[in-house]
């Protein structure tokens, strides 16, 4: 054997482009608030806190099982518990979605504009990814459908879908799902579910009850305002969640992300206010924007904690990065994902999109 020689990666692994996370730091390392990575501006349930501050041994191992955790949810959402499964995140059980159905010379469907996770979720475990066209920015359900092959294993479906915020109702997810293959896996990532008015619920839990090839995740990282302490969750077939629990780390979910997870359902009072906050400080600032129209900004329709804004006039999109980080603000550019010409920009508190606001006004009405 060769001295210089080393171990080699996988070439799917190499093929990964790794996650890059929202920025908080200026190109300087100058702190900036940060409306690039979707965090509730209300913070966290003052139950979550209490709970993360209680006294606990780091001696011990968590419940592996997370019994408490999976019972609160189960009882909130009407889920047999055994058919719940606690994650580090969504993102842990989204990743061991595709290890577990899907393989070498397997396809991964997903979205053109869907969460980058995804992506990633395939290569690591040697499957191929399959980009589908999106439409108008979202979902195209019969595009998707026509993207199935024989060699597709798993769907994946943000609803609402990040980076774009797009949503696609109750009707069009049964359609989707009507369409796949039995032995298909339809994953639909609720991360933002909870933004969305309860009226207008897409039923993906009922898909994932009713059904053998549905799975529905979330997680605590976003309306419940605890990124921090990584915990998820996801349901669907006793046999998706036995696959689950077979690869999933043993002691996967904290003991503090355990009980500030638990509190924090109890809260739903909390989870009421952040909706409503965001809802009513979103369409102020989509309002603020869409004023700016003849100056080729657009706002792709969202029903999450964020808009992506379209620059399709002569205000470049990096130009308008660097103008809101001057400002003290970071927000979201995704050249890498396709989106040059836009901005992702987190919905903070009403002061803050104000000035972003402001920026951006600024910014269109010195270019005449």
């Amino acid at each position: 054997m060769p001295d210089n020689a080393s171990p080699q990666m996988k070439p799917w692994i190499a093929a990964i482009h790794a996650y890059v996370p929202g920025k908080s730091r200026s190109a300087d390392g100058k702190p900036l608030v940060k409306l690039s990575a979707n965090e509730n501006p209300l913070g966290t349930s003052p139950a979550a806190l209490e709970a993360l501050a209680a006294p606990r041994s780091p001696r011990d191992y968590p419940d592996p099982d997370s019994v408490a955790l999976r019972t609160a949810i189960g009882n909130l959402h009407g889920i047999d518990p055994s058919r719940v499964v606690c994650g580090t995140g969504s993102d842990e059980l989204l990743n061991l979605t595709a290890q577990a159905f899907a393989g070498p010379g397997d396809e991964v469907a997903f979205s053109r504009y869907s969460f980058s996770v995804y992506d990633i979720a395939a290569r690591r475990c040697g499957a191929e990814p399959v980009v589908v066209a999106d439409k108008d920015f979202g979902t195209d359900v019969d595009g998707l459908l026509a993207a199935v092959t024989d060699r597709t294993r798993v769907v994946f479906l943000a609803n609402p879908n990040n980076p774009t915020g797009t949503f696609i109702p109750r009707a069009e997810l049964e359609r989707l799902h009507a369409g796949l293959p039995g032995d298909v896996l339809l994953v639909v990532d609720r991360a933002y579910a909870e933004y969305v008015d309860p009226a207008d619920d897409d039923g993906a839990l009922e898909l994932a009850a009713q059904n053998s090839n549905v799975l529905v995740t979330h997680t605590f990282s976003k309306i419940y305002g605890l990124a921090g302490e990584r915990v998820g969750w996801g349901t669907g077939a006793p046999g998706i969640i036995d696959a689950l629990n077979r690869i999933r780390g043993p002691f996967n979910v904290t003991l503090g992300a355990q009980a500030a997870a638990l509190a924090a359902l109890a809260d739903q009072d909390f989870v009421t206010s952040s909706r409503e906050h965001n809802r009513a400080i979103r369409a102020n600032f989509v309002a603020a924007v869409e004023a700016l129209g003849n100056h080729g900004l657009r706002v792709v329709p969202s029903e999450a904690n964020f808009v992506l804004v379209l620059f399709e006039g002569d205000l470049q999109a990096e130009a308008a990065l660097h103008a809101i980080g001057d400002a003290g603000y970071a927000v979201r550019h995704l050249p890498g994902q396709g989106l040059p010409q836009a901005l992702r920009i987190t919905i903070g508190t009403a002061e803050q999109m104000d000035i972003i606001a402001s920026v951006l006004r600024d910014m269109a009405e010195s270019i005449q």
